[in-house]
């Protein structure tokens, strides 16, 4: 595919992955607004998923496939679907679904689009306050904007002065783990933040409200979107094993992401030596 016709899909794809996530927030708005009940748990007990989950979600990709019907899918809440245009979608229709649960306002829809396994287009949409973070194709590079307005990571800060943001895993023995390895982490830094939903998390990083995230326990549909948003915004992105054994995504801007990633390690967050960069 010509660099020419390559952004000019890029660019559809984040149009169609806005317009999909301003109809799901929507929706979401509308059911928080009748009353959320639990519809079931995952893999554990607190680990929920509501009916506004699934249903946002089909609607996501009802409207993705009325457009795009040869595109894969890989969701939450919904079964991986087979495609055969190169394009596959990575959607979380309720990022914070626990937050949504109990009326807080940090829940957001994430979509992301990918073509032959590269993200290209990122939208990270907060349900609760319709703020609107994209990553998109603009004059041949990657670009972040958050409410149309361009955003970039914070300035460089000494470890000391950093704040930073986590989440904990549902499994209560890594969350004694993780819990232990923050202690030994929060003397070096600024604060702590456990904000409740990782892929605003990952655009705060992209805003400059935070300097880095680290969380175990992700999924690609947590960070995919966000993901994009952060590196576009002039941070790094990398994936490691954590101390309970699953897949940790650590988070911050591009300067002093090395001096970060020590102090992970150093911490006990990370196995040592299973730190590899993503979306690079």
């Amino acid at each position: 595919m010509s660099d020419e016709r390559g952004q000019a899909l890029d660019q559809e794809l984040a149009d169609l992955a806005l317009e999909a996530a301003r109809l799901a927030a929507t929706l979401v708005r509308g059911r928080a607004a009748q009353g959320v009940t639990v519809a079931a748990t995952k893999t554990s007990d607190i680990d929920v998923v509501t009916e506004a989950d699934r249903a946002a979600e089909t609607l996501i990709r009802d409207t993705i496939r009325a457009r795009r019907p040869d595109d894969a899918f890989l969701g939450e809440e919904g079964d991986d679907e087979a495609g055969t245009s190169g394009v596959r979608w990575v959607i979380d229709p309720i990022d914070g679904t626990v937050n949504f649960l109990y009326g807080l306002p940090q829940f957001a829809v994430s979509i992301a689009a990918e073509v032959d396994g590269r993200a290209v287009a990122g939208v990270v949409l907060n349900a609760a306050t319709g703020t609107e973070y994209v990553a998109r194709t603009e004059d041949g590079r990657t670009v972040a904007r958050r409410d149309g307005r361009p955003i970039g990571v914070r300035a460089e800060a000494p470890l000391s002065h950093r704040l930073l943001a986590t989440g904990f895993s549902y499994d209560r023995e890594v969350r004694v783990r993780q819990a232990e390895a923050l202690t030994r982490l929060i003397p070096h830094v600024r604060d702590v933040r456990r904000l409740g939903s990782c892929a605003l998390d990952l655009c705060l990083v992209a805003e400059g409200s935070l300097d880095g995230y680290v969380e175990e326990g992700v999924n690609l549909w947590d960070h995919a979107a966000g993901g994009l948003i952060a590196r576009a915004a002039g941070a790094r992105t990398a994936i490691g094993t954590g101390v309970g054994g699953l897949e940790l995504l650590l988070c911050g801007p591009a300067h002093g992401f090395d001096e970060l990633s020590r102090a992970i390690e150093d911490a006990g967050f990370v196995v040592p030596g299973t730190m590899a960069p993503t979306g690079e």
